[in-house]
């Protein structure tokens, strides 16, 4: 087979897969269910596409690849306009409730009827980008103030979208995991509510109505599908996307469901070394990874309690994979759609290529002519100043 991408060795463990229930228990149907009925009320709601690549499927000996493009999700770019605002309203549900005695529902919060003391409650989390985005939306949406917090590598245009949603956007001097502790921190001495798809102990409930918001574009995949696909890689960064969409896929599909697949870049792989280890562990950043939404050093407990038990492969891919995956997917053979992804969307498809050129790898995970892959395309072009440098054939900074 030709080779579509670089030649390169990826880094591959099998999982030590525990026994357990986490795919219904830490995201109940209940949960999917709630959160479905809410986000397809709001403005601007639509299914996301679902793409056949069925000429690159070809190319790389499979089936068929699907591409879930989450780029025109609520005009925000990324899979996790989903999350975060939902988990804003669930956290202003929360608080009004309390302040009034009483139980208070989204609509009425939707809909302006508690607007006065929803600007009495400022939401905060730290972000790479997409997360921020999407929690700003909200808050401008539900009349609550913002604040986010930025680590020195996140790119001015993402920090510039978040202030023209009405977000107050601070930067550190440190990464993303620095960025967690400070927005922990300043929002426990000022009486402000962390909003974060990252769990730890004592902290549970936004970032579980953060995975069970992307439920609603797992419910579009597989309502889509006549059957269920035989492999789903998804993007790694602190687990959430890949805990919510496997929950998802469980229990729809059963133990029919997809083989997964976990991919991460060699430079944040938190999720790789605790597949290695077998429990959650933190990944020291040195340097920062092109696929910016990706470069998280510290799992999710929540979402690993559910990668521990569903999880079959853990990969890593080098950042030299990203723009010629950008550009194949950008300027695609003849017979494909064109889809236009930010840097973290491709890691699914830049590993599936990957693997498919290496044949023992391919073999490792069960990949083979019979072969039909999901993958999430969680981010459209969310930094058009990237993107152009990408699709010039220079190194984005």
């Amino acid at each position: 087979m030709q080779n579509l991408l670089p030649a390169t060795k990826l880094g591959h463990v099998a999982a030590r897969r525990r026994q357990g229930d986490a795919a219904e228990r830490v995201l109940s149907r209940q949960d999917f269910a709630t959160s479905r009925a809410e986000i397809t009320q709001w403005d601007g709601y639509a299914p996301t596409p679902l793409v056949s690549l069925s000429v690159l499927a070809t190319k790389i000996g499979v089936a068929d690849v699907l591409y879930k493009d989450e780029g025109p999700r609520f005009g925000l770019g990324s899979f996790k306009a989903l999350g975060g605002s939902y988990a804003a309203l669930r956290v202003l549900q929360r608080q009004i409730a309390a302040k009034l005695g009483q139980q208070v529902s989204l609509q009425e919060i939707r809909t302006g009827k508690v607007a006065a003391l929803a600007a009495q409650i400022t939401l905060v989390s730290a972000t790479d980008g997409n997360h921020g985005r999407s929690l700003a939306w909200g808050c401008q949406r539900f009349g609550a103030p913002c604040r986010i917090y930025i680590h020195a590598e996140v790119s001015e245009g993402r920090a510039e979208a978040m202030r023209d949603l009405g977000a107050e956007v601070l930067r550190i001097n440190g990464d993303y995991d620095a960025s967690v502790v400070l927005a922990k921190k300043e929002a426990e001495e000022n009486g402000w509510f962390v909003v974060s798809d990252t769990s730890w102990e004592g902290f549970s409930e936004p970032p579980r109505d953060v995975m069970a918001g992307y439920g609603v574009m797992t419910s579009e995949i597989c309502e889509s599908l006549d059957q269920p696909p035989t492999h789903v890689f998804l993007q790694g960064g602190v687990g959430g996307l890949a805990a919510g969409v496997v929950a998802g896929l469980r229990q729809h599909w059963g133990t029919q469901g997809p083989r997964v697949v976990i991919v991460e870049p060699e430079l944040a792989a938190c999720l790789f070394e605790s597949g290695r280890s077998g429990v959650a562990t933190t990944f020291a950043v040195q340097t920062e990874t092109l696929m910016a939404g990706l470069s998280c050093g510290e799992p999710s407990g929540m979402a690993w309690e559910i990668l521990a038990e569903e999880a079959a492969d853990f990969l890593t891919i080098p950042d030299s994979l990203v723009a010629p995956c950008v550009r194949l997917l950008a300027r695609p053979f003849a017979g494909d759609t064109a889809i236009e992804a930010g840097e973290s969307a491709i890691a699914g498809l830049a590993a599936l290529i990957a693997a498919r050129q290496d044949a023992a790898l391919s073999a490792k995970l069960g990949l083979d002519a019979q072969s039909r892959v999901l993958l999430i395309g969680s981010e459209g072009v969310t930094d058009p100043a990237i993107f152009a440098q990408i699709m010039e054939g220079r190194d984005a900074a």
